[in-house]
């Protein structure tokens, strides 16, 4: 008996030998390999989770990753055809690697021995970026949902917690979660629907606002934090949306009215001014810059919606703004002027070192999730230069962007994987404000992204985990009473 239990354990480990034997290449194709998702030659920060993929072509022979740096090498074995990088082999890859990149080398086992393709690299940023990233998973519908919520993804690692879910808000619509320069512990989100507010998340403590005033024409919208704390840049929109049908486009989404104005979390009021807040234009999507001292903001000439809904072309603006003696500059400047383009711009960010603006640009309209034309561009403030983030875009919808804390990074939805759902794609920006190419955020399996039917909205890069608990929100959304707030117009 003890000879035949030696025996078997003299075989295992004869089979565990051969088969951590090191690949040995006795050929390579001259192409690359077809990998999902399409991680070749991209841009990586030095504290992601591990790129995991697999081969688009569909085989049953033994497949193999060589992963080499400098001083670092290691094989992976594909199982069920997905490439699972162990995450110590990994971190030890990344840092090595940073500030330069590594190498890859898919190969599969043929009659004939090992057949390579050609290697391809990977290239690592010595910048990190933000560990969290916040967003809303929601079904890609029309005008319901089921379920939804606001999660965070630590992307050092591939866990996924909720900050809001909403079944703690008896269902109702959460939606424009921001957070003040990527702090996560400021934050508002909105909730529509029987428990109707604004939270707003403020180092801890939760308030509930009713933001809905006599003056406006809807409760606050999309947000921008100032970078003092006190402000925060909303829009005011009465928006709708039709079906296309026949169009490239299914849905479109519009304003028949829209300001913009500015919340003063100590007083409870909102402010504004007549060059924000005007029936002849249309004004949407405000942003502070860094400094505090100035607010861009999309706008567009009033028309009759839906009518002229193909002829509403957005420009990008800015007004000054003193946040000492709480007024407003008198002269807005135009940054995009639609009408010399006939195109439309939309969602004005600036970059965290004041640098750049990067923004959506479509043929018409603003809200250009649903546009297939829509890309991503750049205005480089201190040069004047408009250009295209050309490795970032695709043949899909690009949206929504935000940047990062060190304005590396930025993060957008994109929809180039169907055409159907949103996913979250982040790209390095490099020294000259281009853009290198663009990743997915990775998912532990390789096969998530197929299997998960909702879309991701609003990704926000954040410094840290939000502490406040869902629960605690749901409990000040459902059980007190909102705050009122106060208009005044300058």
């Amino acid at each position: 008996m003890r000879s035949i239990i030696y025996l078997t354990i003299s075989l295992v480990y004869l089979f565990l030998s051969a088969c951590s034997k090191p690949i040995e290449i006795a050929k390579t194709d001259n192409e690359l390999p077809r990998i999902f998702p399409d991680y070749i030659g991209v841009t990586i920060p030095s504290n992601i989770a591990p790129l995991n993929f697999k081969l688009k072509e569909v085989t049953d022979k033994n497949q193999a990753a060589i992963f080499e740096t400098n001083g670092v090498k290691f094989e992976v074995r594909a199982k069920n055809g997905q490439f699972q990088i162990p995450e110590s082999r990994w971190k030890e890859l990344l840092k090595a690697s940073a500030d330069s990149g590594f190498s890859v080398t898919v190969c599969i086992r043929k009659e004939s021995g090992w057949t390579a393709y050609t290697p391809f690299r990977i290239k690592v940023a010595k910048e990190t970026v933000d560990p969290y990233l916040a967003y809303r998973l929601i079904e890609p519908g029309y005008e319901i949902w089921n379920e939804m919520g606001i999660y965070q993804r630590n992307l050092e690692n591939f866990t996924q917690s909720a900050i809001l879910e909403n079944k703690s808000v008896d269902g109702d619509c959460m939606n424009c979660h921001s957070f003040g320069m990527q702090d996560p512990d400021k934050m508002i989100m909105h909730i529509r629907g029987a428990n109707a507010a604004t939270m707003v998340i403020n180092d801890g403590k939760v308030e509930k606002l009713n933001t809905k005033t006599a003056e406006t024409v809807s409760a606050l919208v999309y947000p921008s934090w100032h970078p003092s704390g006190r402000f925060i840049a909303f829009s005011v929109n009465n928006t709708r949306q039709d079906f296309h049908s026949v169009d490239k486009n299914r849905i479109e989404v519009y304003d028949v009215a829209s300001d913009v104005v500015i919340y003063d979390i100590v007083n409870h009021e909102i402010f504004t001014t007549s060059a924000l807040f005007s029936s002849d234009s249309f004004e949407t999507f405000p942003s502070f810059s860094p400094d505090g001292k100035t607010l861009y903001f999309s706008t567009a000439k009033a028309l009759d919606m839906p009518n002229e809904y193909q002829e509403v072309k957005y420009s990008v603006c800015s007004l000054g703004f003193d946040p000492e003696t709480i007024e407003f500059g008198t002269e807005v400047d135009t940054i995009f002027n639609a009408r010399l383009e006939d195109k439309s711009v939309s969602f004005p960010r600036v970059s965290p070192n004041g640098k750049y603006i990067l923004y959506a640009k479509g043929d018409y309209g603003n809200f250009l999730v649903w546009h297939k034309e829509a890309d991503l561009y750049i205005f480089n403030i201190e040069t004047g230069v408009h250009y295209p983030l050309t490795l970032a875009n695709s043949n899909e919808s690009e949206s929504y962007h935000s940047w990062s804390s060190n304005s590396r990074w930025i993060v957008y939805g994109s929809r180039r994987m169907d055409g159907l759902y949103t996913r979250p794609y982040i790209a390095y920006i490099n020294d000259e404000g281009k853009a290198e190419k663009a990743f997915v955020v990775p998912q532990k399996d390789v096969e998530f992204y197929d299997n998960q039917m909702k879309s991701y909205n609003v990704p926000e890069f954040i410094k840290d985990k939000v502490k406040v608990t869902g629960n605690k929100i749901g409990y000040v959304a459902k059980k007190e009473i909102s705050t009122g707030i106060k208009f005044k117009k300058q």
